[in-house]
Order: C-alpha cells, then sequence, then structure tokens
C-alpha cells in the first residue's frame, strides 16, 4: 500500500495524523460557510489540541496576508509601468484590498492547514491510520 505524501495532504487539506480524514467541511469558494471538523472523521484525531489551539493560525494568516499584499503591490507597480503619483494610490489600494477580500477564505484554510501540519509538535503522521 503506498503512502499518502504530506504535500497532498497540505494541498487537499487533509488530517495531519492519517492523511486521509478532511479537515474541513465544504469546498474552499462556494456559499456554504467553511467549518473546521472538531475531529478526523477518518481517525478521530482532535484538531483543537486545546482551548484556542487556533489562534495561533491568526499569525499565520497574518504571515500571508502581509506576503499578498507585497506581492500584489510589486506586480501593480510592475503592470503599471511604475507610476507613483498620488492618481495611482488608489489603483494601488484597490488592487491590495480587492485581493486581500478574494484570498480570504484561501487564508482561513491554508493558515489552520499549515498550523496542524508544520507548527504542531503534539501531531506526527501514523502509517497506520493512512488505509483507505
Amino acid at each position: 500500500m503506498q503512502k499518502t505524501s504530506k504535500l497532498y495532504a497540505i494541498i487537499h487539506s487533509k488530517c495531519p495524523q492519517c492523511r486521509r480524514g478532511d479537515i474541513f467541511t465544504g469546498s474552499l469558494y462556494g456559499f456554504n460557510v467553511q467549518r473546521t471538523n472538531t475531529v478526523c472523521p477518518h481517525c478521530g484525531q482532535r484538531f483543537e489540541i486545546e482551548p484556542g489551539y487556533f489562534y495561533a493560525a491568526m499569525y499565520v494568516s497574518y504571515a500571508m496576508n502581509c506576503a499578498e499584499m507585497i506581492s500584489l503591490g510589486v506586480a501593480t507597480y510592475v503592470l503599471s509601468s511604475g507610476r507613483l503619483d498620488f492618481e495611482s494610490f488608489w489603483l494601488y489600494l484597490g488592487v491590495i484590498f480587492t485581493g486581500c477580500l478574494l484570498l480570504a477564505p484561501f487564508n482561513y484554510r491554508y493558515s489552520r492547514v499549515i498550523l496542524l501540519h508544520w507548527l504542531s509538535p503534539k501531531i506526527k503522521y501514523n502509517a497506520y491510520y493512512d488505509k483507505p
């Protein structure tokens, strides 16, 4: 039997212990609200390890948001031929604000996934649970 890769588990928002169960209910962009499952439906791993655990995801989300704003600002600068006058201020503000709004569901989901997979020393991969 082949193991599920860590990259696949991160991209598809799978449980860090079994890499099979979904961390979230619903899709990334949809009309339903994204909800984090309390426990993994496959192996029973509790996702919120301690009360307030996902407050740390705010810091991950903040770092992701800063990187996105800088990237959008640089892309706007390059695509607008380097205009930095007062009239272009609204262009930069509009592009960065719209980009942050469109990427908010992505940041919400993947800040929690990154926290669970890379920044949680208590959760380890267990090949025993990696069975269909």
